[in-house]
């Protein structure tokens, strides 16, 4: 199984293509790194995460605000 996020931007005409983390190996190793990431994704614009397994939805758009 591949666990990734893929950011959400407010404008996300502006952006192109959708940006995504790299891989995770487990849904834990996905959360704990979002969980340290979040504060530098929200200081480049990205507003929300969808955390993906193999491919489908696990779960979001989660908002980044504080």
């Amino acid at each position: 199984m591949t666990w990734y996020w893929e950011y959400g931007y407010a404008d996300a005409a502006t952006n192109g293509a959708p940006e995504r983390s790299g891989d995770f190996p487990t849904q834990a190793d996905a959360e704990s790194w979002v969980g340290e990431e979040w504060r530098d994704l929200r200081d480049r614009g990205v507003v929300a995460v969808t955390l993906h397994e193999d491919g489908r939805v696990a779960y979001g758009p989660m908002s980044l605000d504080a």
